[in-house]
């Protein structure tokens, strides 16, 4: 089991960044992509989430998010460059990184951290308060990850952040994000393994 801050991921992508020049086009291109109807509305939903808090959902943000979302599986950023690339756009990786952080900072994705790769937040759910001025308000997911197939199954149970909360509470530090990681087999997976026989006893 792994304890992993969302938030640290951006930091070190915005450190690494500060002086790489930034996009000019990002802003206004319109998407390069095309999604299924489904993801178009929720691609909407995240449109909205981002205005009710005062950022700006541009067209290459969208187009990351719209990816991430059309995998059923982790997907990693280098990969989603490749996926970005048209005969008209070649992003660099900046680009897409920039776009990771600021998913990541809005509570869109989450980084799984044992894969190094990205998944959609369940349902994009995300409050409209920013998460270091309220603790109730705290972005908190916890992931089942197969080691076989690499699924990532999301799940949000409260009692694991209350328990948190209180041995944070004990030791004075206070939670900006949190993300609990648990590897084993899924229930498919498991049911594929081969069953070791119980020798009888008195053979």
């Amino acid at each position: 089991m792994v304890f992993t801050s969302q938030i640290s991921y951006a930091k070190k992508y915005r450190e690494r960044m500060m002086n790489m020049p930034h996009p000019t086009s990002s802003s206004t291109a319109t998407s390069a992509h095309a999604f299924p109807a489904h993801i178009e509305h929720q691609l909407d939903k995240a449109t909205a989430l981002c205005t009710q808090q005062g950022a700006r959902m541009t067209a290459q943000r969208r187009d990351v998010l719209g990816l991430i979302l059309m995998h059923a599986r982790p997907v990693g950023a280098y990969d989603l460059l490749e996926e970005l690339k048209t005969a008209e756009r070649r992003p660099a990786p900046p680009t897409v990184y920039r776009a990771l952080d600021f998913l990541l900072e809005h509570g869109l994705i989450h980084r799984i951290e044992r894969l190094s790769a990205f998944i959609p937040c369940t349902n994009l759910r995300h409050c409209s308060h920013t998460h270091e001025h309220s603790e109730a308000c705290l972005h908190t997911a916890q992931f089942l990850i197969c080691r076989n197939c690499k699924a990532v199954t999301e799940i949000a149970d409260t009692t694991v952040l209350e328990t948190l909360k209180h041995i944070c509470k004990n030791e004075d530090f206070v939670i900006q994000s949190t993300s609990v990681e648990v590897e084993g087999l899924c229930a498919e997976c498991a049911s594929k393994r081969p069953t070791k026989e119980i020798p009888h006893q008195g053979a």
